[in-house]
């Protein structure tokens, strides 16, 4: 027993040492601009920088009390980086098509809604799903509330306040939210797209910015009221949303069968996508929890499913915020529009969306700090990428499907919104 003791030291040891030469490696061939090309090159920086920032952030007074810790200083330091001239131009590239058009986004997705959904329990699913779409309507209508009153205070109409700033904050991102939302109003405001675009993006970016740094100041508020948060459980009173059906060590091919599921649900939901006329995110989402509330899928599976999960969010969530904050998170244009009225505005609509989340969802029997993250926040952050940097701040990557949910199909109700608003404040 003492010779085993002994040992386990000596083992951290040389792996660290081993970590550190290997870390060495690839920054001394990304300094010579020699990373390979593809996914391997990509890949290889954004986790030994991912794990820098992580633990630089981790370790840091105050940002790792008040600001989320590593989380936003991955997403906000490697995009200082990547795009200060530090780095070169070729990496970033790099980077960008790895994360966006080379789908590592889509695939991290993927692998956490489909591990957490087939790690509840069914009846926890059943009974969340009936009452979260009323959350998701708390958050809009607070934050129009609050948007239009700010926005009434320091001189602006309702079009200004609601239409141009708190719907696309809350409208599920860039290219399910602002782009649609453009195509609905150019036609019909005055205003043309590239007008449109200008008051619309920088509102994006700082509502996404602020989202991240509230979600890492509740976190702290549930540390100092523990009886508002689930620590990452979102119906009071219940067993744990997720089910912990992995302990003892992973098995190779179970890791692999999940990691299969999780592509081959993302799979069927683009399949669905190509029928019905919406999101594959959200096609995906609803698929699973089908599937899971029926009992179709064998619970070995569903076991590999959620062992893949946890793989994922443990190895790759660093790495997967570096790519958010090169490929999605541009410095330069918030601070461009970070003018004190225009950032009183986007504040006062992401906090009206936490306070409308929060209220309902504990009148619906949620956690307030879990509702007003995964309604509130999940609906005012740029989508997607926005979804994991809230809940890596916030330190809930278990509540990925409730996000989802909020940013693809509460994005999607945005849009109905907007088509309806634009007829009483448009023109």
């Amino acid at each position: 027993m003492l010779a085993t003791d002994s040992a386990m030291p000596q083992e951290h040891r040389a792996s660290k040492i081993i970590l550190i030469l290997a870390a060495a490696v690839i920054l001394c061939a990304a300094y010579l601009n020699l990373l390979p090309g593809g996914m391997i090159g990509a890949l290889g920086i954004m986790v030994i920088l991912g794990y820098l920032l992580n633990t630089a952030g981790d370790r840091t007074p105050i940002i790792n009390q008040f600001f989320g810790g590593g989380a936003i200083v991955v997403i906000f330091g490697s995009s200082y980086l990547f795009h200060s001239g530090f780095v070169d131009d070729k990496i970033t590239q790099q980077i960008t098509t790895f994360t966006k058009s080379g789908g590592f986004l889509s695939f991290y997705v993927a692998s956490l809604v489909t591990g957490s959904i087939f790690g509840m329990s069914t009846d926890t699913l059943k009974k969340a799903a009936l009452k979260y779409i009323p959350v998701i309507l708390g958050a809009v209508a607070v934050s129009f509330l609050f948007a239009g009153a700010v926005g009434l205070i320091v001189g602006k109409n309702l079009f200004e306040s609601v239409m141009l700033i708190a719907l696309p904050i809350m409208g599920g991102g860039m290219g399910a939210g602002a782009v649609p939302l453009v195509e609905i109003m150019s036609g019909r405001t005055g205003m043309n797209a590239a007008d449109l675009m200008s008051v619309m993006v920088p509102a994006l970016a700082i509502g996404n910015a602020i989202a991240i740094v509230i979600a890492g100041v509740l976190h702290k508020v549930g540390q100092w009221k523990p009886s508002w948060t689930g620590n990452g459980e979102l119906i009071r009173g219940q067993a744990p949303m997720v089910e912990d059906t992995t302990s003892g060590p992973l098995e190779v091919t179970k890791l692999g069968m999940g990691a299969l599921l999780a592509i081959s649900m993302f799979f069927l939901g683009t399949l669905l996508s190509q029928v019905i006329s919406m999101h594959t995110y959200a096609l995906m989402i609803l698929s699973i929890a089908l599937i899971k509330v029926s009992g179709l899928m064998p619970a070995p599976l569903e076991q590999a499913a959620h062992a893949w999960y946890k793989f994922v969010v443990s190895n790759l969530t660093p790495a997967l915020l570096v790519g958010i904050g090169v490929a999605y998170t541009d410095l330069d244009k918030i601070l461009e529009a970070l003018t004190p009225l225009y950032f009183v505005m986007v504040f006062a609509t992401v906090v009206g969306a936490v306070v409308g989340a929060g209220l309902v969802g504990r009148l619906m029997g949620f956690y307030p700090i879990e509702s007003a993250i995964t309604g509130g926040l999940c609906m005012a952050n740029m989508g997607g990428t926005g979804d994991v940097a809230v809940l890596a701040a916030s330190k809930r990557m278990q509540l990925m499907p409730f996000a989802q949910i909020s940013s693809r199909i509460g994005g999607a109700f945005m849009l109905i919104v907007a088509t309806f608003a634009i007829q009483i404040l448009g023109g």
